[in-house]
């Protein structure tokens, strides 16, 4: 229930004038020459991004707007602000002009932006749950073939986000990073990517690997592993079983903790802190790309107090900084209102 918002007119013109209203700042471009990035102002690149592959999509897509950009998805994160306003700005050209693109195009469309106009290597999942999440569901994204399945909160339960205030930056971090590593893992063992490779597979070259690399055999272990918890996370959920489902985001936090390596001490106080009231009755994780950002819980309803009080009661005494917490519901993708 938290995203992007854009409303705006047409204009007589190929001019995309444009107000980010939570900066206070202005952007300008034409659409009839070569978009190119604005160094002084690193937001625009999501947009400006966004426009250009949107053209490369519908060549014939000229025409001029007037529009003003507002959100309330936290930034630098780990909640995919950027997917959200890429998707909100696709979104927003294909009805400015009527174009031709599905809620897919337009999160693949998103992905490119970032990708080859920002400069972060990220996938494509949190583009496609922008634009096709469900009212009251999780969905179940299948990255390869762009499959999705909605899997339906359990009733009484709370998905809550705290934001450790932890900054990050994908694409001067340790993200991209990440991502070679785990290009060279599905290389060595001669796949197009680390989905292709079982946990037998992996058990069975895992001190190879090890030899080879034994930071790129970790975050092999980890991904590996992860798909298979992803699997057997849909399968609690569609079963209610919130403790087996607390049980796999715990192992997940270790995993990222330990063999991705991409949490601060921070964000693991926090999954602790969450983890003392919520227990065997659902679980807790860290969320996003990693080195701050924010941790995710599944809890019933009628404990998301308790996990407040000992969160503001602790982590702010013990970090120095404060956190901002946020009781979530999943919402409708992206849409016109």
């Amino acid at each position: 229930n938290y995203g992007t918002a854009i409303s705006g007119t047409k204009r007589n013109d190929s001019i995309f004038k444009i107000y980010a209203a939570d900066l206070k700042q202005f952007d300008e471009f034409c659409l009839k020459k070569t978009i190119e990035p604005n160094p002084a102002r690193k937001w625009t690149g999501y947009v400006r991004g966004v426009v250009k592959f949107v053209q490369e999509h519908c060549p014939e897509f000229r025409q001029g707007a007037n529009l003003v950009i507002s959100g309330d998805v936290p930034l630098s994160s780990g909640l995919s602000s950027s997917a959200s306003l890429e998707v909100a700005v696709g979104k927003f050209c294909q009805q400015l002009a009527d174009l031709p693109l599905s809620h897919t195009d337009i999160a693949l469309i998103g992905q490119q932006a970032e990708n080859k106009f920002v400069g972060a290597n990220c996938g494509n999942m949190d583009q496609l749950i922008s634009a096709l999440g469900q009212q009251d569901h999780l969905l179940m994204i299948d990255c390869r073939t762009l499959e999705t399945k909605p899997i339906p909160i359990p009733h009484n339960v709370a998905v809550i986000i705290v934001n450790s205030n932890v900054k990050h930056d994908l694409v001067t971090g340790e993200y991209n990073t990440r991502r070679s590593q785990c290009e060279a893992a599905a290389t060595f063992f001669g796949v197009k990517a680390l989905r292709d490779v079982s946990i037998a597979q992996f058990k069975e070259r895992e001190q190879e690997l090890t030899v080879f690399d034994p930071d790129v055999a970790k975050r092999a272990r980890h991904v590996v592993t992860e798909n298979q918890r992803v699997l057997d996370a849909v399968a609690a959920l569609e079963q209610g079983n919130l403790a087996r489902l607390g049980e796999l985001m715990g192992q997940s936090h270790d995993s990222m903790r330990d063999d991705f390596e991409i949490t601060v001490p921070e964000i693991d106080y926090l999954v602790e802190l969450a983890q003392v009231v919520i227990g065997g009755s659902g679980g807790a994780r860290m969320t996003g790309g990693g080195f701050g950002g924010c941790i995710v819980a599944v809890a019933p309803v009628e404990k998301v107090e308790a996990v407040r009080k000992i969160i503001a009661d602790n982590y702010q005494k013990q970090t120095g900084l404060k956190e901002d917490f946020y009781v979530c519901t999943a919402s409708q993708g992206v849409r016109v209102c």
